[in-house]
């Protein structure tokens, strides 16, 4: 039962996927239908028209095999070794600074989350409050 789960909901994923795409180009839209179709995952997940345990596990799923899709990429810059020839440098410093970009960019996106639920966990215990003291 849980291999149907998991098939099923990657297929859903993929569903949003090949929607984001068909919205990109019938929209003729400057961004990749990919990145369209994560976005409608977001909003269909953030308005509720979708539960997120429609899509967990095969996310967990896909997640668990994530390393194992960046192989065939990986092995794919191996045949255009020559346009990497004498750019050693450049590629070092941009690899650390890209790194370092998204660090500080997750650092501050945690921070903010964090705060963020903390603000709304500190609404709902005043809420609890009131209405316990009103009940009173």
């Amino acid at each position: 039962m849980k291999i149907i789960t998991v098939v099923l909901q990657v297929a859903l994923l993929y569903a949003f996927y090949i929607a984001g795409n068909l919205l990109q180009n019938l929209l003729h839209l400057p961004i990749p239908g990919s990145i369209v179709g994560l976005l409608l995952l977001f909003a269909a997940l953030l308005l509720k028209i979708w539960p997120i345990q429609w899509i967990e596990t095969g996310s967990v799923f896909l997640l668990n095999y994530l390393p194992l899709l960046f192989v065939p990429a990986t092995a794919g810059v191996m045949n255009y070794l020559g346009l990497f020839a004498g750019r050693t440098v450049w590629l070092f410093v941009v690899t650390i600074i890209s790194t370092l970009l998204v660090m500080i960019f997750t650092g501050h996106t945690s921070q903010l989350l964090t705060k963020f639920r903390g603000k709304r966990k500190e609404k709902a215990e005043c809420k609890k409050q009131l209405s316990e003291s009103s009940s009173s």
